[in-house]
C-alpha cells in the first residue's frame, strides 16, 4: 500500500541506532506515524524539524501497519521559530495538541487552524478558539451558545464547569463563584483584554484537563503556561 500527501511534521522520536518514527497531521488523512530509515542523519536534520511542511510517502505491507516514510521538505519554518519565543512556543504547544487527536483520523480544521497559527503573529485569541476547537474535534465541545438554565441566547457570561454549558449573567448572578468566566469573544464579535484572553484558557485548560489529560494520565504541553503569560502581558 502506498500513498503520498501534504503534511505538518509534530513530532520526532528515535528508534533504533539510526532511524526514528516520525509523527505528522496529513491533509485528508489525520495523525500518520511512520518509520524514516536513517532519520537521524545530519542530511534529514533540517527537514526532520516539527513545526515543517513535507511532503510525504508512506508504504507498508497492509493499511494497518506502521509504515515507512520517505520525506521531502516543502516549507521550513524552524530557524523562523528558534528567533521568536513566543512562535516558538506557539508551534510546540500547537504541536503537541495535535498529538491528542486520534490516528488516521482526518482533521483538516485543525490542521488548517494550526498551519495559521504557525505562519502568523502569535494571536492569543486564535489559539483558545484552536483549543475549543480541539475539545470539539475529541467529542468534548461547549455549548456557548445557549444558556442552560433558561435558553436564552444573549447576555452569556459564565459557562459550568461541570456540563460545558453556558449561563446567561441573571442565571449565573447566585452561583458565580462556582462558574467559569465566559469571554464574549468566544462567542460574539469584538476585541479581547488580557482579562479577557487569561479567562479564556483558563476555561479551555479546565476541560482539556477534565476530559483529555487527566482521562489519559497526561500533563498539559510543557509550553503552554509560560505561552499563555508571554501571550497576555499588559
Amino acid at each position: 500500500m502506498e500513498w503520498t500527501g501534504e503534511a505538518l511534521l509534530i513530532g520526532i522520536r528515535r528508534h533504533g541506532e539510526t532511524s526514528v518514527i516520525a509523527e505528522a497531521m496529513v491533509a485528508g488523512r489525520g495523525r500518520y506515524a511512520g518509520l524514516i530509515r536513517g532519520g537521524r542523519s545530519p542530511k534529514l536534520a533540517a527537514t526532520l524539524q516539527p513545526g515543517n511542511t513535507i511532503q510525504l510517502t508512506w508504504r507498508a505491507r497492509l493499511e494497518d501497519h506502521l509504515g515507512t516514510f520517505n520525506v521531502e521538505l516543502l516549507q521550513s519554518r524552524a530557524a523562523g521559530l528558534f528567533a521568536d519565543r513566543k512562535r516558538l512556543y506557539l508551534a510546540q504547544t500547537v504541536c503537541e495538541h495535535l498529538h491528542l487527536l486520534p490516528e488516521r483520523d482526518p482533521h483538516d480544521r485543525l490542521l488548517g487552524m494550526a498551519l495559521d497559527l504557525i505562519d502568523h503573529e502569535p494571536d492569543a485569541a486564535a489559539l483558545a478558539r484552536f483549543e475549543l476547537a480541539l475539545l470539539d474535534d475529541l467529542g468534548f465541545g461547549l455549548d456557548l451558545e445557549t444558556c442552560a438554565a433558561t435558553g436564552l441566547t444573549e447576555d452569556l457570561t459564565h459557562v459550568s464547569p461541570k456540563s460545558g454549558r453556558a449561563v446567561s449573567r441573571a442565571a449565573a448572578e447566585p452561583y458565580k463563584d462556582r462558574l467559569l468566566p465566559l469571554p464574549s469573544f468566544l462567542h460574539a464579535r469584538g476585541n479581547a483584554s488580557p482579562d479577557d484572553l487569561r479567562a479564556a484558557f483558563r476555561l479551555s485548560g479546565h476541560f482539556l484537563d477534565m476530559y483529555v489529560w487527566s482521562q489519559r494520565q497526561l500533563d498539559p504541553p510543557a509550553t503552554r503556561e509560560k505561552l499563555i503569560e508571554l501571550l497576555t502581558e499588559e
